[in-house]
């Protein structure tokens, strides 16, 4: 169901105030703009999680509050519900079982790859969209020559359009989880970020979400590397390399690095298992990343 399909009237039906657009709320008498499509969508929502359909009903009650304003009384009362929706989804609803099963299951938060890339092969379009937002571009453009005076124009299209894919590997996993997000904004020299722009409430669903990034960033250095064998050219492999460098780095499970996100989902026993992970990996990759990520973990562990 898309809300914003329905015609919104330019006047409100209650006190014939003008609505500008954008507004949520009626500035004179308070009215909702949305009010009719609220309803409908707690009606959808009840109804989804009536048939056991939890995800789409936590979709449904996250984006009726993307229709609230800010100051709503029923804002608390949809966070609450699409609050506990997600811990019953998460945890089994107390069911033990599923708990001791779940602890188990650490390898989940390392395949956050699988809905990043079944998304990024069904829905390329959204891939687009963030192509289409002018802050994006422009920043995008500042990005690009900040390398390409130094690297050439070939290898700052493509390292940029890597950190694109790893930003929209998060924006993806927001969406599924019903919480709207920007557009990806480039910082020369530093990367690009986006901004969620609901509080993410779940531990679970903040690890992911911060996963998918480098999740979605490692399925363009493959491509990168697939490309290298078929051109010949070594600007893919420059671009492999690079990448799996960023996104490597980004897993250090430190300060505002994705790392830390995913830290924050997982267990005692399952951050020591990533760490000797990342201590086998540098053993044969030699990589000082992967032994300053398995540094960093057992030092968050032991102190």
């Amino acid at each position: 169901m898309n809300p914003s399909a329905d015609p919104t009237p330019a006047l409100c039906p209650q006190c014939g105030t003008h609505w500008a657009d954008g507004i949520l709320v009626c500035p004179q008498c308070g009215r909702l703009v949305y009010g009719t499509a609220l309803s409908r969508i707690a009606t959808e929502a009840t109804a989804a999680e009536a048939a056991g359909d939890a995800a789409r009903a936590i979709a449904l009650w996250r984006m009726a509050l993307s229709l609230l304003p800010p100051g709503a009384g029923q804002r608390r009362t949809i966070e609450a519900t699409a609050g506990r929706l997600e811990q019953a989804q998460a945890g089994g609803a107390g069911d033990a079982e599923a708990i001791k099963k779940k602890s188990k299951s650490w390898g989940k938060w390392l395949g956050v790859a699988a809905p990043a890339a079944a998304f990024l092969a069904t829905k390329g379009k959204f891939l687009i969209l963030g192509l289409t937002k002018l802050p994006t571009l422009l920043s995008m453009l500042v990005f690009m020559s900040f390398y390409w005076e130094r690297w050439g124009w070939g290898f700052a299209l493509g390292f940029v359009l890597c950190i694109y894919i790893h930003e929209m590997g998060h924006v993806i996993t927001l969406k599924h989880y019903g919480i709207p997000a920007s557009a990806p904004l480039f910082i020369p020299g530093l990367g690009a970020v986006i901004f969620a722009k609901q509080h993410i409430s779940s531990a679970a669903q903040d690890a992911r979400v911060g996963l998918a990034g480098p999740a979605a960033g490692l399925l363009a250095a493959l491509a990168c590397l697939a490309l290298y064998p078929l051109t010949g050219s070594k600007l893919f492999l420059a671009l492999t390399v690079f990448g799996a460098y960023l996104n490597l780095f980004n897993l250090i499970p430190i300060l505002f690095l994705d790392g830390a996100r995913g830290f924050r989902g997982l267990n005692d026993t399952q951050r020591w298992m990533v760490a000797g992970v990342a201590i086998v990996s540098y053993f044969l990759f030699s990589s000082s990343l992967s032994l300053g990520i398995a540094a960093v973990m057992a030092a968050r562990l032991l102190f």
